[in-house]
């Protein structure tokens, strides 16, 4: 009887209003449900419905409600993901200016695996210079950068609204640390407020390409020589995707995304899998030295999630063949993303930051190119335990995506793909954007990131440092199960400089380089 109980309901709900006069009214509601249970019953697309008319659509409300009824009443502060309660809390609390201090002891089971620490010491350091910087740029870069500790990671616009990338850019401005434009171009809106510029290049040469997809010296060359742009990104993957093209419909190429990507209105804007300007590592580095004297001499770096560990070895082969030198190199990990992706490929490809953060390491001191190469990190970072965790695995500053969006005012409802962001950041819906107002989200960016530095700069002072290019593996410390922890350095391997130039068999990824060679991506067996 369950299945046709809507029937018998709403004819005895209709019955009863038009017999009694003051129920009348609510025909406009017994009618209806009654002609959509009625459609339900005769429909062949669901079969829940069919067999269940209207009680199914019972199911589907609370599959709708279901993330934000977890979120908020069932799951705990540390049980969130991709962030947890707790993360996302910090993050809000620095970006509004609020208390961010947490009483009562730590809430994390400090005898599992999800513990880690950093060493601190007896004779904390002085107070160093807080506003020491990095330089990016080598030798053979004649406009070198000097990069802020933590910076806005590449979010497009087009997956972000307009006023949530003008926030994130007068953010930057306020605070003095870059904004990375990811690989949808340089719009009008990176460019309104003056902060410092990060222009990623994907497959899609967005900005700078031709009418048939390639790039394009000239076009680039134009924009690239523009002041705001401080250096040059070449991407070579992303964490959320890794080795994965893209395609943003026609119907949502705007006249201004297609003014921005270079693109017909209206038509499909696809994003190849893998770069047409370039076929070999020794092309790739040749590449980057064209983009560095066509920018007039800015920083060129790549961006990549690590695959195959050969591949890495390739490019340094190339840069030591040609002489020729990448300025950087930002490592994405695989838990990285803030734009949709495919579930195989966000759950299942690339490497995770720490293990790639480690490996491109130890490939650039193995090969004696770390002093001139600068390396950073990308993925999942947001307070300044997550900083000093990164700089002893060997980078030398942190890009975030997720946690500015959440200084945004993101309350990772997940809708990111759907066009129905509900607090304006990632939609292009004018009346959704309405909610964020430029000013005051600026304002949160730029304390979030001041407020995450000093914290980074407070630990490295309790381990007794004086900077936090001095914290080494050594001082990390993780818990491999309730009885046992160890430092990081006798976790994982860390190279000792040269050491794949003088005697690459001696170490545990011996066969990569053997596989590795200059003038292929592909391995040599």
């Amino acid at each position: 009887m369950l299945r046709w109980a809507a029937f018998p309901i709403l004819l005895v709900a209709a019955a009863l209003a038009a017999w009694w006069p003051p129920a009348r009214w609510t025909l406009l509601l017994w009618v209806p449900l009654l002609l959509l249970a009625v459609y339900d019953a005769v429909q062949r697309h669901h079969s829940l419905r069919r067999n269940f008319p209207l009680i199914a659509r019972v199911r589907w409300l609370f599959e709708a409600l279901r993330p934000f009824l977890y979120a908020y009443i069932v799951e705990s502060p540390l049980e969130g993901r991709p962030f947890a309660r707790t993360e996302r809390d910090l993050i809000y609390a620095r970006a509004k200016g609020d208390l961010d201090a947490h009483p009562f002891g730590t809430e994390l089971d400090v005898y599992s695996d999800e513990y880690e620490w950093m060493s601190h010491s007896i004779a904390p350091a002085v107070a160093a210079d807080r506003t020491q910087r990095v330089k990016v740029g080598g030798s053979q870069c004649t406009q070198p950068y000097s990069a802020a500790l933590l910076n806005i990671s590449a979010m497009s616009f087009g997956s972000l609204g307009a006023k949530a990338i003008e926030a994130l850019n007068l953010g930057a401005k306020l605070g003095g640390f870059y904004h990375d434009t990811g690989e949808g171009g340089l719009s009008p809106y990176h460019r309104m407020h003056g902060g410092d510029i990060v222009w990623e290049l994907g497959s899609g040469y967005f900005g700078c390409r031709d009418g048939d997809g390639r790039f394009d010296p000239a076009r680039f060359r134009d924009a690239a020589q523009s002041d705001q742009v401080r250096m040059i990104e070449i991407k070579l993957s992303q964490g959320a995707k890794p080795g994965h093209g893209g395609v943003l419909p026609g119907p949502k190429v705007s006249a201004e995304i297609a003014a921005t990507r270079g693109v017909l209105e209206g038509h499909d804007c696809i994003s190849p899998a893998a770069h047409s300007a370039f076929a070999t590592p020794i092309e790739l580095v040749e590449w980057a030295a064209r983009l560095r004297d066509l920018s007039g001499g800015k920083p060129v770096g790549i961006k990549l999630c690590v695959g195959q560990p050969h591949e890495i070895y390739a490019v340094m082969k190339a840069m030591i063949e040609t002489g020729i030198r990448l300025d950087y190199i930002v490592i994405d990990g695989a838990e990285g993303g803030t734009g949709a992706a495919p579930v195989e490929f966000s759950n299942s490809l690339g490497m995770p930051l720490r293990e790639g953060l480690i490996f491109v390491r130890n490939a650039l001191v193995g090969c004696g190119l770390k002093e001139e190469i600068r390396l950073a990190a990308s993925g999942k970072v947001h307070s300044g335990a997550g900083l000093a965790v990164n700089c002893a695995l060997g980078a030398d500053w942190s890009n975030a995506a997720r946690a500015f969006m959440f200084s945004l005012g993101c309350v990772q409802s997940l809708k990111c793909h759907t066009d129905e962001c509900p607090t304006g950041v990632a939609t292009q819906d004018p009346g959704r954007q309405r909610g964020l107002v430029v000013p005051d989200k600026a304002d949160r960016v730029r304390r979030f990131q001041a407020a995450t530095v000093s914290a980074l700069w407070d630990i490295t002072a309790a381990m007794g440092l004086e900077t936090p290019w001095q914290i080494q593996p050594h001082h990390l410390h993780e818990r491999l199960n309730s009885a046992r922890s160890d430092s990081i350095d006798r976790i994982y391997s860390f190279f000792p400089r040269g050491i794949l130039l003088d005697d690459p068999d001696s170490v545990r990824s011996a066969r990569y380089w053997a596989m590795a060679r200059a003038d292929s991506f592909r391995a040599v067996f």
